[in-house]
C-alpha cells in the first residue's frame, strides 16, 4: 500500500516537537509566557529559520508560531532543548511517542525534519500524528492553523497555502527537501465533519495543494453520500 511507503517526513516533522511542546504545557513544565535564551546550537541550524543570533531571548508562544508557522528549523531545536535539556534526549522522547501512539515504521533523528536518510515515516503514520495532536491537545490545536503570525516588525505566512481558501481547512504541516518532495499534512472540517489527508512527495506546491484539494472534495463527497444514505 501507498501509505505504508517509508518515506521523509521533512517538516512534518515539527507536528511531533509541536505535540510534545503542547504536552510540556500541558504539564505545567512550561509555560506560554517563559522567555527562551537562542542556543549555539539553535542560532546554527539552517532555513528554514527566524535568524535570531545566539543569546537573544524569545518566548515559548512565539518559538511555538515561528515552529509552526515560519517551519522555523532554529525555534524547533531550542523547543527541544527548552523541553529536555538536550536535542537528543528529544529525540528519544520523540521516538518514544510514536511508538505509544502507533506510528510503528517512523523513526526521528532530528526535530525539524531537515535532511537525514535514517528519519522515516509513512502517510498512516502521520495520519496517526495529525489525528493524535487535534485529539490530545485540541486548545493548542490551532498553532497548527495559523494563517500568518507577526513578530519582531514583520509578517509571516503560513506555507499551507490550502488554509487561506476559507474551504474549511485549519491546519496542519507542510514540509519540503530535495529528497521528500513536497509534502502536506492537511485537515478540514466541512458540515461538522472532519477528514485528515497526507500527500506526500509531491512535485510542486500548486500539484501537491491541488492533490489534497482534490483528495479532501472526493472524501467529503463521499461521507456526504454515505449521510444521504446513497
Amino acid at each position: 500500500r501507498f501509505a505504508d511507503e517509508r518515506r521523509y517526513p521533512a517538516s512534518i516533522t515539527k507536528v511531533m516537537t509541536l505535540y510534545l511542546a503542547f504536552e510540556a504545557l500541558e504539564g505545567g513544565d512550561v509555560k506560554l509566557t517563559d522567555q527562551l535564551t537562542v542556543s549555539p546550537r539553535a542560532a546554527a541550524q539552517p532555513p528554514s529559520k527566524l535568524g535570531l543570533p545566539a543569546g537573544q531571548s524569545i518566548s515559548f508562544d512565539d518559538a511555538m508560531r515561528a515552529t509552526a508557522v515560519r517551519s522555523a528549523n532554529d525555534m524547533a531545536v531550542l523547543l527541544a532543548e527548552t523541553i529536555s535539556g538536550s536535542e537528543s534526549r528529544f529525540i528519544d522522547k520523540m521516538n518514544a511517542k510514536a511508538r505509544e501512539l502507533g506510528m510503528h515504521h517512523t523513526r526521528f533523528t532530528t526535530p525539524h525534519g531537515l535532511p537525514d536518510t535514517r528519519q522515516a515515516t509513512t502517510a498512516t503514520d502521520l495520519g496517526i500524528l495529525s489525528r493524535a495532536v487535534m485529539r490530545d491537545y485540541p486548545q493548542y490545536y490551532r498553532y497548527l492553523g495559523l494563517h500568518d503570525w507577526h513578530f519582531n516588525g514583520r509578517d509571516y505566512r503560513n506555507t499551507n497555502g490550502l488554509l487561506a481558501t476559507l474551504n474549511g481547512y485549519d491546519g496542519i504541516k507542510t514540509g519540503f527537501t530535495n529528497s521528500s518532495g513536497y509534502n502536506l499534512s492537511a485537515s478540514a472540517v466541512r458540515n461538522n465533519k472532519r477528514l485528515i489527508t497526507i500527500v506526500l512527495g509531491g512535485r510542486s506546491t500548486a500539484s501537491r495543494n491541488a492533490h489534497v484539494a482534490e483528495l479532501m472534495d472526493t472524501g467529503f463527497d463521499l461521507s456526504n453520500r454515505r449521510t444521504r444514505g446513497e
